[in-house]
């Protein structure tokens, strides 16, 4: 069931998992994915590991605030990147992005946690560990990269895919979904599957607009390599030997900068969290979290 908490100046759509009790886990999603990305079969296998687990719908995404009427060019912001000119000022960045998370966690009366992101969520996640490191029990960044650009590299076909804009029609996206074939695992990708979370996600809230935005804010969010060296923190890296969106290398030089981090290097994983692999994950995570914060 959804709920919702008003965060500053945004509402964030969020549901949990799991005994309240149990240490709080924060699932962050990536890049204009809704929070149902995080199956319920991936949380429910988190929370059964002993975690009060809270997904949430970062902004301008699924049912959470949209950030309209912004003066605010998408293209115009690309072709000045692509020039490496100044940027145009944007609606928000990264450490917005975090601050939502952390606002979540306020609204919902918790302390500390620990955090779990994906792609442009790990991201959001490295950025919380670098703007709140009080708050934080835990990370694990998956399938993710430090801002800087010689470690966010992608296949040409994979972020041609990405940047396409998507079918308005109903049909047309759940057919279009299977294009994500081209970075998720080679082994486990399910076209049919891919079909019906598309299905669901349409229904739920179509919200390419959104898409954008939070681009810009992947943008200007910068290189944290500065950042991730100096935290404290309990800290695991996942990353997919098959990805293609955000090579493996994001996620070795992840755990390269972070004091202690832990590196899993996934077989037949990539740009994606395949249902066969999720024992393997979520067992992961949840060890990293054991006896931290006790």
């Amino acid at each position: 069931m959804s709920n919702f908490a008003d965060v500053g100046d945004v509402t964030i759509c969020y549901d949990t998992f799991g005994n309240p009790g149990d240490p709080a886990l924060l699932l962050v999603m990536g890049f204009t994915a809704q929070m149902i990305a995080w199956d319920d079969g991936f949380c429910s296998g988190l929370a059964e590991h002993g975690l009060h687990v809270v997904r949430f719908d970062n902004r301008d995404c699924g049912l959470s605030s949209k950030i309209e009427g912004t003066d605010f060019d998408p293209a115009g912001f690309m072709a000045a990147q692509a020039a490496g000119g100044t940027l145009p000022t944007v609606p928000y960045s990264l450490a917005d992005m975090a601050a939502d998370g952390i606002g979540l966690l306020d609204a919902l009366g918790i302390g500390q946690a620990h955090i779990v992101g994906a792609s442009m969520g790990g991201m959001i996640v490295q950025q919380m560990a670098i703007d709140h490191p009080t708050r934080v029990l835990s990370m694990t960044s998956i399938m993710s990269t430090t801002g800087n650009p010689d470690y966010f590299q992608s296949s040409d076909e994979a972020m041609a895919t990405l940047l396409a804009p998507p079918p308005a029609d109903r049909d047309g996206y759940v057919q279009a979904s299977t294009a994500a074939s081209v970075w998720s695992s080679r082994r486990y990708f399910d076209a049919d599957r891919a079909r019906e979370r598309a299905a669901v996600a349409f229904d739920r809230s179509f919200y390419p607009e959104g898409a954008g935005r939070q681009m810009a804010a992947i943008a200007v969010g910068g290189d944290r390599e500065a950042g991730l060296v100096t935290l404290d923190i309990p800290t695991l890296v996942i990353h997919g030997r098959d990805d293609t969106l955000i090579m493996p290398s994001g996620g070795e030089r992840t755990a390269e900068l972070v004091p202690g981090s832990t590196l899993l290097m996934v077989g037949d994983m990539g740009h994606d969290l395949p249902e066969p692999l999720w024992p393997l994950l979520t067992g992961a995570i949840a060890g990293l979290t054991r006896g931290v914060g006790v």
